[in-house]
């Protein structure tokens, strides 16, 4: 495991992740993922070849613009209800999240002389619906439910633990839990709908508040994720440094749709990549403590390309 040291909560050092995983590749490389499963690719070598190239295209980036670069593992569906729900047998989860980790593994070494600093995140995503906190379940279910996921990843190489796409605070501190049992840590990256405020209606600072306040180790960061920028900077805006200085990074979406209109869309919405550069330009100068930048829905190359190049210039 990395030294702490190293990690995005203790330097100000720049750090990339890939975009929109699965968006790229079942509308850019017209592939299909059964319920949104990148980890479904690792079945064969022609489809972890895909994988492999489509996060070298992202190292790439990072290598050119001399930043470091987070590598997050695709297995936001490769928890226990999925994988049967996609057909995988429950037994099928070790192997299905070593998998993946190899593949970061192999892709950290490829790039370990062209880039400083490359952490390999284990990414836990809902048990249920990333849009919709629906059948929630309590911290104590959340805890037991993810740490089938998180016990597996514990012993393989990732340096720390991100719950993506979580959409209220039980299942958060669920996961913080699991990853605590497993002495490793976690990053936090909340949806939020068009308001700024969590799907289950509850604010990010009263969100990021409950998960801080009910664990001994909360998390080391938080992030925002699968929402446009202006979905949430007025949120940030009139909060105060207390509970913003939490948030460390930014995954944000292309479109500025609702989660329920991009639900019902048929067709890929990729936005303004460079006014999606320009808008998180406005975020790094309001919010100089912002490090961890990559992308969500419907991002591409040449989004990350655009944010890489505006949050540069504010370095």
């Amino acid at each position: 495991m990395i030294d702490s040291k190293q990690l995005p909560h203790k330097t100000s050092d720049l750090f990339l992740t890939d975009g929109g995983l699965e968006t790229t590749l079942i509308f850019l490389k017209g592939l299909k993922l059964p319920s949104f499963a990148a980890f479904d690719l690792l079945k064969d070598e022609q489809g972890y070849n895909v994988l492999k190239d489509y996060y070298k295209s992202y190292l790439n980036i990072a290598e050119k613009m001399e930043m470091n670069f987070i590598l997050e593992s695709p297995t936001w569906r490769a928890n226990p209800d999925w994988i049967e729900t996609i057909g995988y047998s429950k037994s099928s989860i070790s192997e299905i999240n070593n998998k993946a980790i190899l593949l970061m593994v192999d892709l950290k070494n490829e790039f370990k002389n062209k880039i400083n600093n490359i952490l390999i995140s284990g990414c836990i995503g809902p048990r249920g619906d990333g849009y919709k906190s629906e059948n929630k379940m309590t911290a104590e279910e959340a805890q037991k439910y993810h740490s089938t996921q998180i016990d597996i990843l514990s012993q393989t190489a990732v340096d720390v633990i991100s719950a993506i796409t979580m959409n209220y605070v039980e299942e958060a501190i669920g996961i913080t839990l699991a990853a605590n049992a497993n002495k490793l840590s976690t990053v936090i990256s909340f949806t939020v709908e068009t308001d700024g405020k969590l799907p289950s209606g509850m604010d990010l600072k009263e969100a990021i508040k409950q998960v801080d306040n009910s664990t001994l180790n909360p998390p080391i960061y938080y992030m925002i994720n699968c929402a446009h920028p202006t979905h949430f900077f007025h949120e940030l805006q009139k909060g105060n440094k207390e509970w913003t200085s939490r948030i460390k990074g930014i995954r944000a979406n292309a479109s500025c749709k609702s989660h329920s209109e991009l639900d019902e869309a048929t067709e890929l919405d990729r936005g303004n990549p460079q006014e999606l550069g320009m808008e998180h330009k406005k975020l790094k100068k309001s919010f100089k403590h912002l490090n961890v930048f990559g992308g969500c829905c419907g991002t591409d190359e040449e989004h990350i390309k655009a944010i890489a190049i505006q949050i540069k210039q504010t370095d």
